[in-house]
């Protein structure tokens, strides 16, 4: 699953990754993604740090501290200079900085599916 506030990095996101035969949900709203993640159950979660409503740190605190969801595996994406820091205190397994190179994502995805 991947949450995003850019439509277009949502897109593209999706198209890359369906390439590589993963099956893609995507979420523009924030406020929407808990509930996402409940009805599709999916495997991994690429999250980006800065988003209205709910920004991608504020989601992933809650997200570890509820007990149906709380494991699952998150990359988050971001652009800011100290987004790794800010995701790893949210409890975020990975960190990609924007703009990202998609073998590297691709690779931090399937390392942490491995697990």
């Amino acid at each position: 699953m991947v949450c995003d506030d850019d439509q277009g990095i949502l897109d593209v996101i999706q198209m890359l990754l369906e390439t590589e035969d993963f099956t893609v949900f995507t979420q523009i709203n924030s406020a929407n993604l808990i509930d996402n993640i409940k009805e599709n159950a999916p495997d991994l979660l690429l999250l980006d740090l800065w988003m209205p409503i709910l920004s991608g740190d504020q989601i992933l605190k809650t997200i570890r501290q509820m007990d149906d969801i709380k494991n699952i595996p998150v990359i988050v994406l971001s652009a800011s200079v100290d987004g790794s820091d800010i995701a790893e205190d949210a409890g975020a397994n990975a960190f990609v900085a924007k703009p990202f190179d998609m073998d590297d994502l691709v690779n931090k995805i399937r390392g942490l599916l491995m697990n």
